[in-house]
């Protein structure tokens, strides 16, 4: 049987819903202090994820939900890449690939484990 893979999800800060993480939009605060989104969701440091909508991006920066989980006030130009970000798409990332074994690249039907 095929290895299912479990899909990381993460929570929005403004309205709360559990997405798949490749869905929202990471906000880091980098180990140096600096504060930016994150498209590639790579960056070190201490995350924050929003829904790419432009209600839950404005509820988390007029709330300051975001200020406060990443301990520092933000730049008025971290809310308008915030916004850019979720106007442009997400990078093309590459596709899950399944690995197949040496039996069903055969293409015998052996019970497992008979060689």
């Amino acid at each position: 049987m095929p290895k299912v893979r479990k899909i990381p999800q993460r929570q929005c800060v403004a309205c709360g819903q559990v997405r798949a993480k490749r869905d929202l939009v990471r906000v880091v605060r980098t180990p140096a202090g600096d504060v930016r989104v994150d498209v590639t969701g790579k960056v070190s440091g201490r995350g924050a994820y929003v829904c790419p909508d432009g209600t839950c991006v404005d509820q988390a920066l007029r709330a300051g939900r975001l200020a406060g989980i990443l301990d520092r006030p933000l730049a008025e130009d971290i809310a308008q890449r915030l916004r850019e970000a979720i106007v442009r798409p997400a990078p093309p990332r590459a596709p899950v690939t399944r690995r197949v074994s040496l039996k069903e690249q055969r293409g015998t039907g052996e019970a497992e484990g008979s060689w």
